[in-house]
């Protein structure tokens, strides 16, 4: 359950804004190249994004919890293969930082591996394909990609050293994930809204994790608001329902949050993103503090 919180906040913040300043013809990164916008060939595109997700309170029990805090730092690199811009090849690298047992949320960044309380590692690698399948439709993009676990167990269980069930880390089975981009601007360029469709198709043994078996949808709609050609304000509403296939585990969260987005060059921007999970059913209700790099050049 842990892990596919994460997931979300790492599906949130991979959001990337778009739209068209009167006066910069031309556009920054932030505003021509939305997820659902693909990059020509010989160009490249890299992501380091960085989701701290921290909890005290969840739909399993009532009042205050322990804190568990999640860390999430995802390097993406993609390049253009084709001249009409319509296929990307890349590749994802995940790598993780738990702590549980009421630690500071800050002590993700220890890296410890304190026996009990924490774990970390590289925990999971993705090839990945976007494409554009119409080649008319140009706003309209899919991205897929096929998660490959690095870990050897999902959790560690210490009940015995502390109150919790153990360190989570990361879900142990494979993730087949394809998600739908669609974008909008509207006259004037100074509102855009961006929709996102997230599937992601859990499979392996279902002893080894929680979520084996089992398919996650994600829709979300992002609103943005351009001042200036290099900087972006955003609002965000998304929903994740995970569906049982055989894996005899259903969850369900909304999440409700907004950020920025700044062009410091003309290759490189940085964007800052906050999400609140509002409700949900077998799930935690925490929030997520995001901070992410890209270059395109």
């Amino acid at each position: 359950m842990k892990k596919k919180i994460v997931t979300l906040a790492l599906a949130l913040g991979t959001f990337v804004a778009y739209a068209q300043d009167d006066d910069d013809q031309t556009g920054s990164v932030i505003q021509t190249l939305t997820p659902s916008k693909l990059i020509g060939k010989g160009q490249y595109d890299l992501k380091w994004f960085n989701n701290l997700y921290t909890q005290t309170e969840s739909t399993f029990s009532d009042g205050r919890e322990p804190r568990q805090t999640f860390f999430t730092s995802t390097l993406e690199a993609y390049t253009g293969v084709s001249e009409n811009k319509r296929v990307n090849l890349g590749l994802i690298l995940e790598f993780r930082s738990n702590v549980v047992a009421n630690r500071d949320a800050l002590e993700v960044f220890q890296f410890d591996g304190e026996f009990g309380t924490a774990r970390s590692g590289f925990t999971s690698i993705a090839p990945s394909v976007k494409f554009v399948p119409f080649k008319n439709v140009g706003n309209f993009s899919i991205q897929s990609s096929l998660f490959i676990p690095l870990v050897d167990n999902e959790t560690e269980d210490f009940a015995p050293i502390n109150d919790n069930a153990g360190v989570f880390l990361d879900q142990n089975g494979f993730i087949w994930q394809n998600r739908f981009f669609y974008d909008h601007t509207f006259a004037g360029g100074d509102w855009q809204i961006f929709a996102e469709l997230n599937s992601e198709l859990n499979f392996g043994d279902e002893e080894d994790s929680f979520a084996n078996n089992s398919l996650r949808l994600t829709p979300g709609v992002f609103l943005s608001y351009f001042p200036s050609s290099k900087f972006t304000v955003l609002g965000l509403v998304q929903h994740s329902q995970l569906l049982d296939l055989g894996s005899d585990f259903d969850q369900d969260f909304t999440a409700l949050g907004g950020g920025v987005k700044y062009q410091l060059t003309k290759e490189l921007n940085i964007e800052g993103l906050y999400t609140n999970f509002v409700r949900g059913e077998n799930t935690g209700l925490g929030e997520t503090f995001n901070i992410g790099l890209r270059a395109v050049f």
